[in-house]
């Protein structure tokens, strides 16, 4: 059971580095599509994480995991905040009450 909790961290790397790919194109519809796919992944890992726990090895692997995850969002954050201000001049434009 301890195997699929682990299958969590890497299916969300797998994740965040398609959120990365979609980025470096600038496919900001397919980095929303991930991200909601990441979000799942998430709450099914919390979940899981009450009733299952890693083996030693496997908290190694989590950390090098995570520190591979938190790399690519930082990446992404980058990359998109061109977009997001583009975003905020654009939404400037128009009355509070069509935001």
């Amino acid at each position: 059971m301890s195997q699929m909790l682990i299958d969590y961290y890497k299916s969300i790397e797998e994740s965040s580095l398609k959120m990365l790919d979609a980025a470096k194109s600038q496919d900001w519809e397919q980095v929303v599509r991930c991200e909601g796919a990441c979000a799942v992944l998430i709450e099914q890992l919390r979940l899981r994480s009450h009733s299952e726990q890693l083996l030693p090895e496997q908290r190694t692997e989590k950390t090098r995991i995570m520190q591979r995850i938190l790399s690519n969002d930082a990446q992404i954050r980058y990359l998109a905040e061109p977009w997001l201000e583009q975003l905020d001049t654009k939404t400037a434009d128009h009355p509070p009450y069509l935001h």
